[in-house]
């Protein structure tokens, strides 16, 4: 047998070994997702394991920090604004299991947020075997981009939106003590970083809907002024109810559905250079 027919016996052996490895049953799809969820799950009780086990210490650090004055966000604004005052005020706990329920509750969502990488390559690993080899291309960076843009909006609601608006509740006087719970604190203080770092995600989601044809490039340009105000409301409901608080993420979001636009005019470019190709080739 000549040699190149032994090559080409091999590659279509090796092509139908990758069909009949795609081709899962119904009940083999849901055990692989099992799967997958099970090793999503697990990473988040380690890291809520590891971050319950570094005690008062460890969440002292991460969740108290923005209270004292010597957090960078203040020490910044001092310098710009020398009578800019940080927030002084006192936890106070209703509950006498408030403090255990509290300091449970967070490093399970704190696992969550740091674990969230992991999460999303395993997301990746269980969609990536059903895709073509041009949706693989085109969603190549997938996991660092989306981790990127998480890691990105939670640090911004970190050291931006937490300490303003911590600032601004807390100085907010209506005649009464100001006396914060906990676990209001600690509630608050996810809502300002947990939701900023899905909302950057924005220019994924645009690209995918791109993908799909649902919107394009022309589309975001039309309705800029629908989105502008969507965005300010958006920015309303995470944030206190403080204009400048406010402006502060719906600048980013601005950029970010700016950069969106950007995204889908290359990504119809492209589909568009597809298909000229594609007819190129039909033609001849």
């Amino acid at each position: 047998m000549p040699l190149d027919q032994i090559d080409v016996d091999k590659i279509d052996s090796d092509q139908k070994n990758g069909q009949e490895e795609k081709e899962m049953t119904f009940l083999e799809h849901l055990e692989e997702l099992r799967w997958h969820l099970i090793r999503a799950i697990g990473s988040i009780l380690v890291f809520a394991s590891m971050i319950f086990l570094g005690g008062k210490p460890l969440f002292e650090l991460i969740f108290n920090s923005p209270r004292y004055p010597d957090f960078p966000t203040y020490k910044l604004i001092n310098k710009i604004i020398p009578s800019f005052q940080p927030p002084e005020f006192d936890l106070i706990t209703k509950g006498f299991a408030e403090s255990f329920l509290v300091h449970i509750k967070a490093s399970i969502l704190l696992g969550i947020m740091i674990s969230f990488p992991y999460i999303l390559w395993e997301v990746w690993r269980f969609v990536k075997p059903g895709l073509y080899d041009n949706e693989r291309k085109a969603a190549r960076g997938f996991v660092f981009i989306c981790s990127f843009l998480f890691i990105s909006g939670v640090s911004f609601g970190y050291f931006v939106i937490a300490p303003l608006a911590i600032n601004f509740l807390n100085n907010y006087d209506m005649g009464a003590i100001n006396a914060p719970t906990l676990d209001s604190y600690v509630t608050y203080m996810i809502m300002f970083t947990l939701p900023t770092g899905i909302i950057f995600q924005l220019p994924v989601l645009v690209f995918f809907l791109t993908k799909i044809g649902l919107i394009d490039a022309e589309f975001m340009r039309t309705y800029r002024r629908h989105a502008i105000v969507l965005i300010l409301i958006l920015s309303a409901m995470i944030t206190p109810p403080d204009v400048i608080t406010q402006f502060l993420i719906g600048i980013p979001l601005f950029f970010l559905y700016e950069l969106s636009i950007t995204i889908a005019k290359r990504v119809k470019a492209q589909e568009e250079e597809k298909e000229r190709k594609e007819q190129g080739l039909t033609k001849t």
